[in-house]
Parts: structure tokens; sequence; C-alpha cells
């Protein structure tokens, strides 16, 4: 059995509840930060090159844009509580920016605290100050314990210059996400030969072009579909070839399929 559940919470931060037997996500990431509890089995991933296992009793802490996939470490399946919190209501948590420094920590006080937090907030949704005020000190806290500030880049080749090269990259994909993108594309942009724009792209952002342009697309189908937008106009809205590609992308990414996700909107916005 594969199964999730979302809600909202407040300031545009989502909880979401999944119970997978045999699901397995594909490479991708999130623009936002992404921060769970793993609350059954094994929930194995990785992330920056790295396999982590992780068990009840450990925290999941992605930083926005970290790419990895998931899938289940034993035959008994997984499952975990997440939120995904914007980048910009957790800047607001917290003095300077901050980064989780690891995407796994075994913390079972702070575990515990966020299953017990998850179920209380998602009991009282209307209650925007008791949420926000209840988020925000949990955050403050778990980014105190396992996050950090960042760190100056050593690589000689990523200066200021190479950083806002590849910034212009970014922007181009997030401007023309709909479009049919290629790595020549990027490469005039970035006036960089394509293998050498690949690499610097990757090591800059810890993942591959495709992978962000995937992020980008299910973003704003997301955003689409959240106003009511048809899928199969949704699918080419945003890039996808049709809805068939649209769902495959989006369940590899999100863990169950558009319609699925539609469909939980409608009662999360009902009960909110």
């Amino acid at each position: 059995m594969n199964q999730a559940t979302f809600g909202q919470l407040t300031n545009g931060v989502t909880l979401m509840r999944a119970d997978f037997s045999d699901h397995a996500f594909e490479r991708h990431s999130h623009d936002c930060f992404a921060l769970g509890a793993t609350t059954y089995g094994i929930q194995r991933f990785r992330c920056k090159g790295r396999q982590y296992d992780s068990r009840p009793g450990d925290l999941v802490l992605f930083n926005p844009d970290d790419d990895h996939d998931g899938c289940r470490g034993t035959a008994d399946g997984f499952r975990y509580t997440m939120w995904y919190v914007p980048a910009d209501f957790v800047a607001s948590c917290v003095d300077g920016n901050r980064y989780f420094a690891k995407p796994h920590a075994t913390d079972r006080q702070l575990a515990d605290t966020f299953g017990a937090l998850s179920a209380s907030l998602a009991q009282a949704p209307a209650e925007s100050l008791r949420v926000e005020t209840l988020m925000r000190a949990f955050l403050g806290t778990m980014l105190a314990r396992h996050g950090e500030r960042p760190q100056p880049q050593s690589d000689p080749d990523s200066g200021p210059s190479r950083t806002a090269t590849l910034a212009r990259v970014k922007d181009y994909i997030r401007t023309y996400y709909a479009h049919d993108i290629t790595v020549s594309d990027l490469a005039n942009v970035a006036g960089l030969s394509r293998a050498h724009l690949t690499r610097a792209f990757t090591a800059a952002y810890h993942m591959p072009p495709h992978v962000y342009l995937n992020a980008v697309r299910i973003a704003q189908a997301q955003a689409l579909i959240r106003r009511g937008t048809p899928l199969a106009a949704v699918a080419l809205e945003c890039g996808f070839a049709d809805q068939s590609h649209l769902t495959r992308r989006f369940k590899g990414s999100v863990g169950v399929t558009p319609s699925v996700w539609q469909k939980m909107q409608r009662v999360a916005s009902l009960t909110s």
C-alpha cells in the first residue's frame, strides 16, 4: 500500500504524512526546506552522492535544492512525516541565514517532539497565531541544533563571476521551464561549453540541470493545480509532453499522482 496525505499549516507550510510499501522516489529536489522524521521502517535515500538509512527516531533534513531520491530499506516499507517550509519563513525564524548541516541526523528527542507537534497542528489548522508561534520555536531549535551558516566556497572556479553566471542559468530555467530546454541553450546563456556547464552547475547546486528543471516544473504544476487548472492544461503549461508525462514526473517527486494530490488539496481547503 502506498498512500500520502497533505495538509496546509500556515505561511505556506505543507504537512505530509506518507506510508509507502514499495514506492520509490526518483532523483528530485524542492525549492523549499523539507524536514521530517521517519516513524516506521527504514527510509533509504541518497543525497549529494551519499546513501543514508533513516530509522524511527531519525530526522531527514533537506535544504532548498538538495537533490535526493528515496525508497524502502527493507521489504516492510517505511512511514514518515514531513514539513515543506518556504525558505523565507525559515529565514525569519533565526538570526541570519542557516542551513541544515547534514541531510540525516539521529535525534530521538526532536523527532518525538516533531511528531507530537505535527499531530497537534494538524488538528487545529485554523489557529494561525498558535500554529505559527509553535512552528517558529521548533524551527529555531532545529536549526540551532542541526544547522550551520553558509560556508564560503573554496573552489577557485566558483568565485563571484561564476556564481553570477550559474545564477543566470537558474533564472533562465525558471523563466523558460515550459519550453524544451537543451544543454546547448544553457551553455549559451552561461558562455561555457556543454560539458563544462553541466559540471559547473552540478558542482554548485548538487544536481544536474535537468533535475532542477523538473523541480521547477513540479512546483509550477502544484501552483496551477491549487488554482483549479485542469491537469491536461497543467501538463502543457509546465513543459511536460502530456498528462501521462506529468503524472510520472509528479509521482516520482511528490509521492502521489497529480489527481490524488488535487483531491487532497480540495479536502485541505475545506477543513482549513
